[in-house]
């Protein structure tokens, strides 16, 4: 808010001129003064709230200006509307108010009784008791209410300054009057607060706890007997508010209360913008969505200071170190935001089953991680809103600190070997015939126990972990089954390319399998273009001769591409596959097809071994022996 623009209101003759003359001039002017002054514009002061400009603007009560009035009102921000005596105190409720309703105008207004030295008999609790609490009974949309005097100079700055924090610092988002009670928003807003200021996360704010609270908001130390104080007002109230342990949430909500009792609403809002709420008391989007954007053949990842933060988060809530967050610490934990994002509740992908659990079914550190990898894959500004929610607020509150974007991909130009990829988080379509094995090796990429009942996919299904390479460096791996979206993800060329390599697999078992593969190759040409891995599964099983002109082996051959890797996801060597996958991912100069790389492809045998080679199953196969071996 730049600008508070304040429209006065009222009858004729009520000195609305008057108060605005009285604030400029500092003192009362006896000489006549325009019916209506010009707009004035106060530049932003020391004690102006938020540093705002401030536009008063004088308006006139005769049917003739009516226009120019309403006009007026509608500009305005906060309307100061005046009365002087009985028979304008009247016309607050019988025609201005009605009359702000009928003009369609949402903004707060403040209640002035002008000329109170005209009735210095009266006390100013007689007349709030007597006039202004009945009207802001009656009307919400008066903010406050308060006696000035112009002559005698009485709470003229006051009631400007009461404008420009209705404005700034509206007290009617926050307060019922009549409930005499915080609104449920700001609430919410406020056990947010307190969630991210209980850095130990025991349920109670600590004394350093609420010395670092205060430095954050107020960038200025909080005596210790200040606090005790605040700690005696609180237990006066009720017991369960301060406990040995420190303030409760329930206390934290109620000194909030009492600030906003004793008219101290600016000392809130001050709290709830240092952590960035608007005062519809939502997140700022700038923090909560702020600019991220991805230019093509790029993707997003977390930074080392996302890492840093979502291992923290998981070690903060894991309260009875298992290793694994039970649904409760789960709770717990997603506290402060609208619970677990859309996307980890998906039907076909309900949270944690995607990614790694322990024996108590519970989401473990590794997981954790491969879960939000996988989110900020597919959907980084969920990840970024996330971070706002839970906490991630670095110095400069860019929360994009949190991530980085990769290199761009490059795919086939007539170059004779790709480069690296360099991306930390690699994602895999897993293609094949119904039937082919490919939720099984899902499961397998999980360390699921393995399942002989058929279950056919019928929605995409990912599951995600992390992979360790040759050499110690770990990668995360996406593997994603299409289901019946098959046809469509893959005619798609956006969505196809967001795919790193496609693994063809087909059960060697069964021989009319390997068909498919041949089929949706030539149903859509442009797969050619796509890094490709083939992997005949439940190889634990009678190898079976496959239907067609072309084996499998040969099939491979002619795309100059590896031979497909035989493998059952009951071996223990099956991890060796996933490495596979994430290697051909990483480096796909060997996985493309003949002519996508130059006339002369040159596979990259290179990257199939940890010494060069090829795997290869060698006799004890049915056993489940597998060894890298060399190639001479």
């Amino acid at each position: 808010m730049a600008t508070v623009r304040i429209c006065l209101c009222g009858d004729e003759g009520t000195g609305k001129s008057s108060l605005i003359v009285s604030l400029v001039k500092d003192s009362f002017v006896t000489n006549k003064i325009e019916p209506v002054l010009p707009q004035i514009t106060m530049p932003p002061s020391i004690g102006t709230p938020e540093n705002v400009t401030t536009i008063i603007v004088d308006t006139s009560a005769l049917p003739q200006e009516r226009t120019n009035l309403n006009r007026e009102i509608r500009k305005s921000n906060v309307i100061l509307l005046v009365y002087s005596d009985h028979y304008s105190y009247e016309r607050v409720a019988l025609f201005w108010m009605p009359h702000f309703r009928s003009l369609g105008v949402n903004v707060p207004v403040v209640l002035c009784a002008s000329k109170s030295d005209l009735s210095a008999n009266l006390s100013t609790d007689q007349v709030a008791e007597d006039e202004m609490l009945p009207v802001m009974a009656e009307f919400k949309e008066v903010d406050s209410c308060i006696r000035t005097s112009a002559r005698e100079h009485h709470n003229i700055n006051e009631v400007f300054f009461l404008c420009q924090k209705a404005v700034t610092a509206p007290v009617s988002a926050l307060y019922d009057m009549k409930e005499a009670s915080l609104k449920p928003a700001c609430i919410a807003a406020l056990k947010r607060i307190f969630f991210l200021c209980d850095k130990d996360h025991d349920g109670y704010l600590s004394d350093d706890e609420v010395y670092g609270f205060q430095k954050t908001c107020f960038d200025k130390p909080l005596d210790p007997k200040e606090l005790d104080n605040i700690k005696q007002s609180l237990s006066k109230s009720s017991a369960t508010t301060v406990t040995p342990k420190g303030l409760t949430r329930e206390g934290f909500v109620a000194l909030h209360k009492m600030f906003a009792e004793k008219g101290r609403h600016e000392t809130i809002w001050i709290i709830l913008r240092t952590f960035h709420y608007s005062n519809s008391l939502s997140l700022h989007s700038s923090f909560l969505n702020p600019r991220f954007d991805i230019p093509q053949h790029t993707s997003a990842e977390l930074s080392p200071a996302g890492y840093r933060f979502f291992v923290d988060l998981f070690l903060l809530f894991d309260k009875d170190n298992d290793g694994g967050l039970s649904p409760s610490e789960l709770s717990a934990l997603f506290d402060p935001t609208p619970g677990l994002p859309l996307s980890w509740s998906a039907d076909s992908n309900s949270f944690p089953s995607a990614t790694v659990r322990n024996e108590a079914n519970h989401i473990t550190l590794q997981g954790w991680l491969a879960q939000w990898s996988m989110t900020t894959f597919f959907s980084p500004k969920t990840t970024l809103a996330y971070l706002a929610y839970l906490g991630y607020d670095p110095p400069d509150h860019n929360t994009t600190s949190a991530l980085h974007l990769t290199k761009p991909r490059k795919r086939p130009r007539g170059k004779k070997r790709l480069a690296k990829t360099e991306r930390n988080v690699l994602l895999a379509y897993i293609l094949g015939a119904p039937g082919a094995g490919k939720s099984s090796l899902l499961d397998a990429f999980l360390s699921r126990p393995h399942s002989t009942i058929y279950h056919p996919t019928i929605k995409p299904r990912t599951a995600v972990n992390s992979v360790e390479l040759p050499g110690g460096k770990q990668c995360t791996l996406i593997l994603e089954e299409l289901g019946e979206l098959e046809p469509a993800i893959l005619e798609n060329r956006t969505k196809l390319s967001a795919a790193d390599i496609c693994v063809y697999t087909y059960d060697s078992a069964d021989p009319d399998s390997f068909a498919y593969i041949p089929r949706l190759r030539s149903q859509y040409p442009h797969l050619d273009e796509m890094p490709s891995l083939y992997v005949a599964l439940k190889a634990d099983m009678d190898r079976s001769t496959q239907a067609g002109d072309v084996q499998p082996e040969e099939y491979t051959g002619l795309l100059g591409v590896q031979k497909p890797l035989h493998v059952s996801v009951t071996w223990g060597s099956i991890s060796e596959l996933f490495v596979q996958i994430a290697e051909a991912a990483l480096w796909p100069g060997g996985a493309l097809p003949v002519g996508k790389e130059g006339e002369e492809q040159e596979i990259d045998w290179l990257r199939w071994g940890v010494v060069g080679g090829a795997v290869i199953v060698v006799g004890a196969a049915a056993a489940g022996i597998w060894r890298r071996v060399g190639r001479a």
